[in-house]
């Protein structure tokens, strides 16, 4: 499924921002955004966010995709 293709690009956009901070001590989406409280920087930490929860999904779904079809 396409969303979720999108949910683990943001989970791993978020991881790396967020190894960033933790390593280095730099917020890339601050840094690009304006600042942390910017809207446009909220807008993406919310949204990955989203998408974290949303991975939380794959966790628990049978591999439908790659099972065999019956046509």
């Amino acid at each position: 499924m396409m969303i979720d293709k999108i949910a683990i690009l943001l989970a791993v956009i978020g991881a790396l921002n967020w190894g960033g901070v933790g390593l280095f001590g730099f917020d890339t989406v601050a840094f690009l955004c304006g600042g942390q409280l910017a809207v446009l920087s909220r807008i993406i930490y919310a949204l990955v966010g989203l998408a974290g929860l949303w991975c939380i999904t794959l966790l628990f779904r049978g591999n439908e995709e790659t099972a065999p079809s019956a046509a």
